[in-house]
Parts: C-alpha cells; sequence; structure tokens
C-alpha cells in the first residue's frame, strides 16, 4: 500500500508550524521541518511549492483555527475580547507566527485579508443596529480591540517586570483580563443619549427627598 500523502502532509504543517513560529520565515529551515514530520524534504516542495508559499499556509491555518475556535461576536465585542485572551494565552504560537508574518511579509495575503473582511461588516452591521459605537469606524474598532486584547502579550518584558505580581502569574493575568474587557466595554459601548441623560437627571430629581 503507498504511503498516505495526506498523513505526511499533516505532519508537515505540524512541524511547519512549530518551526515558523519558534524561527520565523527567514531562520526557518526546511530540512528541519521535513526531520521533525520524518519525511522527505523534497515532500515539502512537492505538497506547497516553496518556503514562503508554505509560511502563508501556516500562517492563514492557524488564523482560520482561531476563527473557528473563537468565533466573531460583533453583539458582544467585549466577551468576545475575553474569548480570545484566552485562546492566544493556550496559543501563544499565533501571536507569534502573526508577528514574525508582520516583519517578514508585510504585503498581506488574500487569505489573511479575507479573514478581516466578516469581521468588519459584522462590526457595521452591530453599529446600524445600535449595538456597536457608531464615532469609531469599524477598522478602527476591531484594531484597538485586538490591540487591546494582545497589549500584555506584546508590552516589554520591561514594563511586565513592574507588574505587582509575576507577569503571567494566573492572578495577574485573571486582574489584566478583566481591565481588559472593561476597556473594550468603554471602547464599544454607545454612549447614553441626550434623551437617556435627561430622563435620568429626572428620575433623580424626583427620588431626591426634600
Amino acid at each position: 500500500m503507498p504511503p498516505d500523502a495526506t498523513a505526511t502532509k499533516k505532519r508537515l504543517l505540524k512541524a511547519a508550524y512549530d518551526e515558523f513560529a519558534q524561527f520565523g520565515l527567514a531562520g526557518g529551515r526546511v530540512d528541519r521541518i521535513a526531520e521533525a514530520a520524518q519525511a522527505n524534504k523534497r515532500m515539502i516542495y512537492v505538497h506547497f511549492g516553496n518556503k514562503d508559499d508554505l509560511f502563508d499556509l501556516v500562517v492563514a491555518n492557524s488564523l482560520a483555527d482561531l476563527a473557528k475556535a473563537v468565533p466573531f461576536a460583533a453583539d458582544d465585542l467585549p466577551g468576545y475580547a475575553g474569548r480570545l485572551f484566552d485562546y492566544l494565552l493556550e496559543h501563544p504560537q499565533v501571536l507569534r507566527l502573526t508577528g514574525w508574518a508582520q516583519l517578514e511579509r508585510p504585503d498581506p495575503t488574500p487569505a489573511q485579508v479575507d479573514a478581516y473582511v466578516p469581521k468588519i461588516d459584522a462590526i457595521a452591521s452591530a453599529q446600524q443596529r445600535n449595538i456597536v459605537t457608531g464615532t469609531v469606524t469599524p477598522a478602527d474598532v476591531l484594531a484597538l480591540l485586538l490591540g487591546l486584547t494582545t497589549a500584555w502579550a506584546y508590552a516589554s518584558p520591561a514594563l511586565r517586570s513592574l507588574a505587582d505580581q509575576p507577569p503571567w502569574d494566573r492572578e495577574r493575568l485573571r486582574i489584566h483580563r478583566a481591565a481588559m474587557i472593561a476597556a473594550v466595554q468603554a471602547l464599544t459601548t454607545l454612549p447614553p443619549s441626550a434623551g437617556e441623560d435627561e430622563s435620568a437627571g429626572q428620575l433623580r430629581t424626583a427620588s431626591t427627598p426634600n
């Protein structure tokens, strides 16, 4: 029976994921990927093309896995940010891969762009339904949400060393997560309307004893 090409491809993709997450595109070595996957180096070129193509595929797959594990929820952006924070904490390779991609592959691939389009459309729809504030453009909402969610991971080691607890202590991360969710809530929540402010003021006045 001939060897299972699907199994070989899966092993190569897993090995490439680990290799590129650690060393990036330039530092990643095809021979190490092949060795880790117990495959002939030639099979990488047969199945995936050159090293750049393999790197792009690994990044796209990691983003697709993230999207499947953490479905985007424009109607609950703070909750989405919390779930995304948890996933990235459990899968730090995703942030390393996207970081390498920004440094070494600054021009986005169609797959990477396509991953953002439905999120932008969903935010725009939530804004039209007055669920998300419309004072910030959808692209800015998403960029700020992602920035807040990854702020601790991308903070400099010097800054993290000044935290009141060890930077990756479970309790410290819990506190940071809560603060991050509150920040996303403040960013995305609709400001109260003038009518609501006026009604609230009247209610407070009526309920104040003379």
